[in-house]
């Protein structure tokens, strides 16, 4: 037995592959004196096509082969000469060193990459966000790592738990599909909290993908794809620590370590704690204007590269976290009192991945690539005379096999993927109990070749255990009219199952009952984008303007009913007409040396059908404008980064049936909001002061019937602005070997 379970092993090793493993790696370096800097944002390329990629925040690229026998690579980046190596197939990794243009001597050279890029190769639209771009703003962690991004918006879903959202193409966060390491993760349990779970000094870089997704990954994508990477073993800071302190009481640190063990196989150790101990009551509605919090979260991550093609990755994560939110009393004396209106959440998570791949040796042109994960969720929690406990089990898996049809100019992904999900929710005296089991299959097909439009299409099939067999089309396209114009298409469908409860619990800081009408149907939708790139050479730097328009249109959708009864939340199916039309504009230009502007301006139109009429969405901001500059003095010693964020006017539910001081405006305000920050660079540490809303903009009496929490006219679900007032916050970070 032990003889054929090692053959069978062995044989799964072997057809379990990574998709990058086929790729040609490097660092790309500086020469200053005696010392090498590693370089971001360094063009590298095949010669003769458009095969390429840019250098990330440490200056590491990951390109994949062409498999001729012998490949001329190019270097390029704007002030230094371009370099062509010639790479066989045997070799693995490279250093490469570039020198000064000395034809330049009379033209500034640029060497501060953007923090945040489109990537320019990719026939998807998707912007990275890099470690750079991270250190603008305070980013304790995900929620809060959009603040410099137009395309992503990040708000309160209620003015008790802390909990945030984020919305992409107009429509919230649980149409999006959120990565870690490109694998799915925080959905279900962890709609609500999850973009707490991750800190900011954890993550290398974010990847925000618009419009119809592949269907390697699956099929609940609608409006877009965030993916999380977290700092590589073999690249990451031998020891990084970072600590955070704000005006209002809360104080974190971070602590991630990078080793080698042995030549081929790294680990990292990342640690987090935070505390907000204080119970806040600036607008003295008697409601602490943030919950405590409390966190605690370990992860251990590890990478093998070894030789002939093979890795393998592996992780584990674990999280608790306590909020204590409602009236003061109930914070302060962390209790639950009587006639008191308090809110509690206690959160346990346990998160595992493992990724492995391989390169066929007798043809490099095919390979394999096998990626899990697994979690269990646990959260106990009250809301006031409403209770909430829910366990969460999951198991993801997806194997994918590609390589070319006839010659390089035809690629094929095939393969399978299987998604196991276990609920049991009890609401008050309610036990709600639902198992889904979903296998699939899917196949995308690529053609590429120099000159021509680059066309991906793809098709799934799914099966799930409660709604049976359905089918995800996928089709994009990337055509380069020459260097400086690219234009990208893209029309997909995407499928998702509406869990009710755990994506609204911020429905339960109200004194509404929820009652669903019917049975509830898959949420369908149809996206399609266009996307158009333009680069313009001025004064020796690269101005950047993206245009961009996208539709998300429903076939049905799960309607969360907020304006027919003030004391019932109805949820339904939808009944008719349901989209989101997203127009955004913005450029990117370093006017001077060192001086980064973004402009972007984003208009939306999202509307539903509810009790046959077409309505707009309410807590959905009609327009965005967003300016942010970033200045980094000679040889990088200081940085000043300010942004200004004004968020347009957006519908409110009805409130016109309830006492006269209860209603609210049928309308909310726009409203502007500015941050900024000042970073003092040394040479092995850096320390930066911060403010947060530095206007105090706060929303007014965000908590309708806060006198009197347990009426009938309780609501603090209202949100559309800022609960909190200014705040200002100081940080250290330490990298001793740098």
């Amino acid at each position: 037995m032990k003889k054929y379970f090692s053959g069978f092993v062995i044989l799964f090793m072997i057809f379990a592959g990574s998709i990058n493993a086929q790729n040609l790696h490097g660092v790309v370096y500086e020469q200053q004196g005696n010392k090498q800097n590693k370089l971001p944002g360094v063009n590298v390329y095949w010669a003769g096509t458009t095969d390429g990629v840019a250098t990330d925040a440490n200056g590491f690229f990951s390109i994949p082969r062409n498999h001729s026998e012998s490949q001329n690579l190019v270097i390029s980046f704007v002030g230094f000469a371009n370099d062509t190596l010639t790479v066989s197939n045997t070799e693995e990794d490279l250093k490469i060193v570039l020198s000064k243009n000395l034809e330049l001597a009379a033209v500034e050279v640029v060497s501060r990459a953007a923090g945040t890029t489109i990537k320019r190769f990719d026939p998807l639209t998707v912007q990275n966000i890099s470690g750079t771009e991270l250190k603008k703003a305070a980013c304790c962690n995900l929620g809060e790592s959009f603040e410099t991004n137009a395309s992503v918006d990040v708000h309160f879903s209620d003015a008790v738990t802390g909990a945030k959202q984020i919305q992409l193409l107009g429509l919230a966060g649980i149409y999006s599909q959120m990565m870690t390491e490109n694998i799915p993760n925080m959905y279900g349990l962890a709609t609500p909290y999850g973009l707490g779970y991750i800190p900011g000094s954890w993550m290398e870089s974010i990847q925000v993908s618009k419009g119809a997704a592949s269907v390697l990954d699956g099929y609940s994508s609608v409006t877009g794809q965030i993916n999380t990477n977290t700092k590589d073993p073999m690249k990451g800071e031998k020891v990084f620590f970072n600590a955070l302190v704000n005006d209002k009481g809360k104080h974190e640190a971070n602590y991630t370590s990078s080793l080698p063990v042995g030549k081929q196989l790294s680990t990292s150790i990342f640690l987090h704690a935070e505390n907000a101990p204080l119970a806040h009551d600036n607008n003295d509605d008697g409601f602490v204007d943030m919950p405590a919090i409390r966190q605690y979260n370990v992860m251990n991550r590890w990478k093998f590269f070894g030789k002939r093609g093979f890795m393998a990755q592996a992780g584990i994560k674990f999280i608790d976290e306590s909020r204590k939110g409602g009236q003061v009393e109930a914070v302060e004396n962390d209790a639950i009192l009587p006639r008191v209106y308090g809110i509690g959440i206690d959160t346990r998570r346990v998160e595992a991945f493992y990724k492995m791949g391989y390169e066929l040796p007798s043809n490099s042109d095919f390979n394999m690539a096998f990626k899990t994960t697994a979690s269990w969720h646990e959260q106990e929690s009250y809301f006031g005379m409403n209770t909430y406990d829910a366990t969460e089990k999951s198991l993801y898996a997806n194997y994918i096999f590609q390589g070319i049809i006839g010659n390089q100019y035809h690629k094929f992904a095939t393969g399978a993927s299987f998604l196991y999900d276990d609920y049991t929710e009890n609401f008050n005296d309610s036990l709600f109990l639902k198992t889904e089991i979903v296998p699939g299959t899917f196949f995308q097909y690529t053609f590429h070749k120099e000159k021509l439009p680059i066309v991906i299409a793809g098709l799934r099939a799914d099966y799930h255990n409660i709604y049976g067999l359905f089918f995800t089309p996928r089709l994009h396209l990337r055509y380069s009219f020459n260097d400086h114009n690219i234009l990208r298409a893209s029309a997909g469908k995407g499928y998702r199952t509406a869990n009710v409860f755990a994506e609204n619990t911020f429905l339960f800081a109200s004194s509404r009952r929820i009652q669903v009408l019917e049975g509830l149907n898959m949420e369908e939708a149809w996206n399609y984008g266009i996307n158009f790139t333009h680069y313009h050479d001025i004064n020796n730097r690269e101005l950047v303007l993206n245009v961009e328009l996208y539709r998300s249109s429903f076939v049905n959708q799960v309607i969360v009913d907020m304006d027919s009864d003030l004391h019932t939340i109805y949820i339904s199916n939808l009944d008719g007409q349901s989209f989101s039309n997203v127009f955004q504009v913005e450029t990117r230009y370093e006017v001077i040396k060192g001086m980064d502007v973004l402009l972007a301006y984003r208009w939306q139109d999202v509307k539903y059908t509810l009790n046959d009429e077409l309505i707009e969405k309410p807590l959905t901001t009609r327009y965005k404008a967003l300016f942010n500059v970033s200045y980094a003095t000679h040889l990088k010693k200081w940085q000043f980064d300010y942004t200004a964020v004004l968020n347009g006017d957006q519908r409110l539910p009805s409130t016109d049936d309830n006492p006269v001081e209860y209603r609210r405006p049928d309308m909310a305000p726009a409203y502007l909001v500015m941050n900024g920050q000042i970073t003092k660079f040394f040479r092995h540490w850096d320390i930066y002061l911060g403010v947060e809303n530095l206007t105090n903009y706060t929303q007014e009496n965000p908590i309708i019937a806060a006198n009197d929490p347990f009426s009938n006219y309780f609501d603090a679900s209202m949100v559309w602005g800022p609960l909190i007032g200014r705040k200002f916050y100081l940080g250290i970070r330490i990298n001793p070997f740098y």
